[in-house]
């Protein structure tokens, strides 16, 4: 009789590592689950900014462009703000199908991106290509993208706040 008590208490110690065990291994898990889905979102949320960056940053290139192969430098230039232009498209749904906070603040984040870069090319391609060394420093007075820098800030604003949401109290 004795060797039965001590073998019923063996194995439900046994049960009960188990259970625990299986407890711990599920709730890492689901936390290893939970930070890969965060980091997949701080990637896509980043990659969104680095397309407003690179459209932002075409008024430069478009004024620092090779004098000597205008021909070129225009299709070269044109293919970059194309490819530009359909990466700012993809993330434009992709924020409004995560978060309509996030996709709100991209959103007029663009449109000023696309209002004050967009003149600021405009300009870029009326004016000389730039042929001195000197003249590659450009001053804020030539192109002023300084509009943007709110919009910006209400965007990374909406993005931390968003992951802050997903992310449980705990897990910080």
């Amino acid at each position: 009789m004795e060797s039965g008590v001590v073998l019923s208490a063996v194995l439900s110690g046994a049960f009960l590592a188990a259970m625990l065990t299986a407890t711990i291994n599920i709730w890492l898990a689901r936390r290893k689950s939970r930070e890969e889905e965060l980091s997949r979102l701080r990637t896509a949320f980043a990659e969104a900014f680095a397309a407003h960056s690179a459209y932002k940053e075409m008024p430069y290139a478009i004024r620092r462009r090779r004098s000597d192969a205008s021909a070129e430098e225009r299709v070269r230039l044109s293919e970059a703000l194309r490819d530009i232009q359909a990466n700012l498209s993809y993330h434009l749904a992709w924020t409004k199908m995560e978060s309509e906070t996030v996709g709100v603040a991209y959103t007029e984040l663009i449109r000023e991106l696309r209002r004050t870069a967009g003149a600021a090319m405009h300009a870029a391609w009326e004016a000389p290509p730039i042929e001195t060394d000197a003249a590659v420093n450009i001053p804020p007075t030539v192109i002023d993208l300084s509009a943007l820098e709110p919009l910006e800030i209400a965007y990374i604003d909406a993005v931390r706040k968003h992951l802050r949401t997903l992310t449980p109290r705990w897990f910080r």
